[in-house]
């Protein structure tokens, strides 16, 4: 499984419809094959902070989606990028620890 997490910042009066310009993407993904999440949110705390979680079955659906995804055109500078990919071996409940 892969897992891309994090965030980055953008102006906050763009945010909100930067965030709503991502929804058909979204949707799109989510019925992909081998999508098993995605979400790209707005935070709650911080008005210019974009939250974004994607997780997949493996790196072949990713990429897959990748090469059809079609996203947004939009022109609003992402910064301070922290988003990262991990490769997840292992997975379980973690209210049940």
């Amino acid at each position: 499984m892969l897992i891309i997490t994090g965030h980055y910042r953008v102006d906050a009066a763009e945010r909100d419809a930067y965030v709503a310009a991502f929804a058909d993407l979204q949707r799109r993904a989510r019925a992909a094959p081998g999508c098993l999440d995605i979400a790209i949110t707005a935070d709650a705390l911080d008005e210019e902070r974009v939250n974004n979680l994607e997780r997949w079955e493996s790196q072949g659906a990713m990429e897959a989606w990748r090469a059809v995804a079609d996203p947004p055109g939009l022109d609003v500078e992402m910064r301070g990028v922290q988003v990262r990919l991990y490769t997840v071996t292992d997975a379980r409940d973690p209210f049940s620890i």
